[in-house]
C-alpha cells in the first residue's frame, strides 16, 4: 500500500527520447503542426500581428465554411468541381494505362510516339486553356479535357517505367504456355506493372483537383474555382479562404482515401516488399 501511494505522489516523469521518437513517427504529430499553423493565423490576425483587412481569424473562415456548406454555396460549387475532376481523371487515368501498356510492349509505337508525348508534356495548362476555349467553349467539355490531358501523361509515364521493369522472364514464361499477345498483356503485363501504375494514379489524383480549379479559375462560370475569384472580387475574404479550406480537406480526403484502396488492392505486393 505505501509503495502504491509513493508511486501516485511521485512527480510524472518526462518521456525519453524513445518516446519521443514514437510519437513524432505517428500521424498526430503531423496534425499537431497544423493545429499550431491555425492558432498562429488565428492569434496573427486577432491581436494586430499580420494588419490586412484581407487577412481574418481562422474562426470567422470557419463560421464561413459551415454557412457556405449548409447553404449550399460552398457544398453546390465543390460537388460540381468534382463531378469534372472525377470525369477527367477516369477518362485521362484510362487512356494513360491504355497508351502506356500498348508502348511499353510494342516497339513501333515506342519510337513513333514517344518524341510526340515528350513535346506535349512540358506545355503548360493555363497556357493551353484559351486556345481550348476557341474549340471546346465554355462548358464542361473543356475542363473536363483540360484535367485529362493533365492526368494522362504521369500515368502514362509511370506505366510505361512498370512495362519496362518486368523480368523479360515473365513475359517468355507466358509466350511458352501458348499466350495471346492480348493474354500476356492483360495477365502479366498489366499486373506486374500495377505498382507503378498506382503510384502514377495516386501523382495524378491531387494534380486533377488543382487542374480542376485553375480552369474554373480562367474559363469558368460555375465550381469552385470560379467561386473562389467571385470572393476575392466581393471583397469577401472569408469566403474565399472557406473555398480553399475545402479543397484543401478534400484533397487531403481523397489521397488518404486513395491510399487505403491502394493497401487493399496491392497487399501482396506490399507483403512482398516488406519481406
Amino acid at each position: 500500500m505505501a509503495r502504491e501511494i509513493g508511486m501516485l505522489m511521485a512527480p510524472p516523469t518526462m518521456p525519453d527520447a524513445a518516446a519521443w521518437s514514437r510519437i513524432a513517427r505517428t500521424r498526430a504529430s503531423g496534425f499537431t503542426l497544423v493545429f499550431a499553423l491555425l492558432l498562429l493565423w488565428e492569434f496573427s490576425a486577432r491581436f494586430g500581428w499580420v494588419v490586412s483587412q484581407n487577412w481574418p481569424p481562422f474562426s470567422l473562415v470557419l463560421v464561413a465554411t459551415a454557412r457556405g456548406l449548409w447553404s449550399g454555396d460552398l457544398s453546390g460549387p465543390l460537388a460540381a468541381s468534382l463531378a469534372r475532376m472525377a470525369a477527367g481523371y477516369v477518362i485521362g487515368s484510362v487512356f494513360g494505362i491504355a497508351l502506356g501498356l500498348l508502348i511499353g510492349t510494342i516497339g513501333v509505337l515506342d519510337r513513333f510516339i514517344t518524341p510526340l508525348i515528350e513535346a506535349l508534356r512540358p506545355l503548360p495548362l493555363p497556357a493551353l486553356v484559351p486556345p481550348l476555349i476557341l474549340f471546346l467553349g465554355l462548358d464542361d467539355r473543356l475542363k473536363v479535357f483540360v484535367v485529362a490531358f493533365a492526368v494522362v501523361f504521369p500515368v502514362l509515364v509511370s506505366t510505361l517505367g512498370g512495362v519496362r521493369d518486368i523480368d523479360e522472364v515473365l513475359i517468355r514464361t507466358a509466350r511458352t504456355f501458348g499466350a495471346s499477345r492480348a493474354r500476356t498483356l492483360a495477365k502479366v503485363v498489366l499486373p506486374a506493372s500495377m505498382p507503378s501504375i498506382s503510384a502514377g494514379l495516386r501523382i495524378s489524383l491531387s494534380l486533377a483537383l488543382v487542374t480542376t480549379v485553375v480552369a474554373e479559375m480562367i474559363a469558368g462560370s460555375s465550381g469552385i474555382g470560379y467561386s473562389i475569384l467571385q470572393a476575392q472580387y466581393g471583397l469577401r475574404p472569408e469566403e474565399m479562404y472557406a473555398a480553399v479550406l475545402c479543397i484543401s480537406v478534400v484533397g487531403y480526403g481523397l489521397n488518404r482515401g486513395f491510399i487505403r484502396l491502394e493497401r487493399r488492392l496491392l497487399d501482396w505486393y506490399q507483403k512482398d516488399d516488406a519481406t
